[in-house]
């Protein structure tokens, strides 16, 4: 078994397989020269302090799992007629079964001068760069924006936010889940701009505004969403979703050619709930990694995982279960210590998303809970779903005792 990207999914992925049973060669090549870590530190703990990226698994893991961890070595090509895995050293590594976990990387402007976040070192160049008082430029109002300048605001920094949408979170979260964000934000300081793009950026990180503005930065780094590492499945002649931009896989996570699986970030999938997706979160890479794992052993899984998203920023913990933009409408429960979560049902009544933002781990389980109900099918009546005095449990129970459609 070979898999490539060392990641979240590729090097949970190794770990699973040997879980389930697979006794014989594991490969796993990673283009870093480093050991599989965590990314979603990178935007908060690494930035905020002196933190290294936390390990996904650390050597001793691999070598005890006899995993040959190849390192620094980026995959050119896949000879799929022989087999065989094609690295830019000119070696090459026979598989059995292929699991393509290549990742995403993040998307670039046309724009000179700005920094990204993606990889360990681009997380400690930039921290480097965050001093007390620097000015920092932030291009993108999402979740990886927003952890850079709640990050940055620790630091000390002077941060404005740049968004062309009209409010933060656009394509993520309810307006009034995203308006909590905002007004946290503003709350520390950070000058935050909706409905205004980046024309250029000048010399010595002068960023030029679609309103005609102009800002000083020390820094200027945009977070934009990120892209499909798709380019080694393409050049073997494997599909590729052109509408979701990933390497288009089937429930299973198979790809056009049977004995090539992908997972994670690079590829695009059917889902029960939302038609074909693809989606950028740790937790997909994670459920992804069991799912190939093990349907690269025949298993023949279908990947039913229901989505789910976190965000840590200041004292805020925002969590998603589910996709918020695929409801037709919306059910508000209101707790008596204010916080809110907004429900959204589609237009049979199916419940498809939960969102909600609070402090600490205020919203936590009754997210979980809804991604159980979403999990589990339910289609909740809607006062009980908006009556805070209605347990989620009960609403699951009475999920679970009803039978599914065919």
């Amino acid at each position: 078994m070979v898999v490539v990207g060392a990641g979240e999914c590729g090097a949970r992925a190794v770990f699973e397989l040997r879980d389930a049973g697979w006794t014989g060669p594991i490969t796993l090549v990673g283009a870093e020269d480093v050991h599989p870590y965590e990314r979603p530190p990178l935007s908060k703990a690494v930035l905020t302090g002196d933190a290294a990226p936390v390990p996904v698994r650390d050597a001793d893991a691999l070598r005890e799992a006899d995993v040959e961890f190849v390192a620094g070595v980026a995959a050119s090509d896949i000879d799929r007629d022989r087999n065989e895995l094609v690295l830019a050293d000119g070696r090459r590594i026979p598989y059995e079964r292929l699991l393509l976990a290549t990742g995403a990387s993040a998307r670039r402007l046309p724009l000179f001068g700005v920094s990204y976040l993606r990889s360990q070192a681009d997380a400690l160049a930039l921290r480097d760069r965050l001093r007390p008082g620097a000015r920092v430029g932030v291009i993108g109002g999402g979740f990886i924006g927003l952890e850079l300048a709640a990050s940055a605001t620790a630091r000390g920094c002077a941060v404005t936010v740049v968004e062309a949408e009209p409010r933060l979170l656009s394509r993520a979260v309810p307006a009034e889940v995203a308006a909590v964000v905002a007004d946290r934000h503003e709350q520390a300081g950070v000058d935050v701009r909706c409905g205004t793009g980046v024309a250029a950026v000048r010399d010595r990180g002068v960023l030029e505004l679609t309103t005609g503005e102009t800002l000083d930065c020390d820094v200027v780094v945009a977070g934009v969403g990120a892209v499909p590492e798709t380019a080694l499945a393409k050049n073997a002649g494997l599909a590729i979703d052109n509408v979701e931009n990933g390497v288009r896989v089937d429930d299973r996570l198979r790809t056009s050619d049977p004995d090539i699986f992908a997972a994670g970030d690079c590829c695009s999938f059917p889902h029960p709930l939302y038609g074909r997706i693809r989606l950028e979160a740790w937790r997909n890479a994670h459920d992804h990694a069991v799912t190939a794992a093990r349907n690269l052993l025949d298993a023949d899984e279908p990947h039913t995982a229901v989505p789910w998203f976190w965000s840590d920023q200041y004292d805020l913990n925002l969590q998603i279960a589910g996709l918020p933009d695929a409801a037709t409408s919306e059910v508000v429960r209101q707790r008596s210590d204010g916080v809110e979560t907004r429900f959204g049902l589609g237009a049979d009544g199916t419940l498809l998303s939960a969102a909600a933002v609070g402090t600490g781990n205020a919203v936590a389980k009754d997210v979980r809970l809804a991604e159980m109900l979403i999990a589990a099918r339910a289609m909740p009546d809607p006062a009980s779903l908006a009556d805070p005095d209605t347990a989620l449990k009960a609403l699951l129970r009475a999920a679970k005792s009803t039978p599914q459609p065919a």
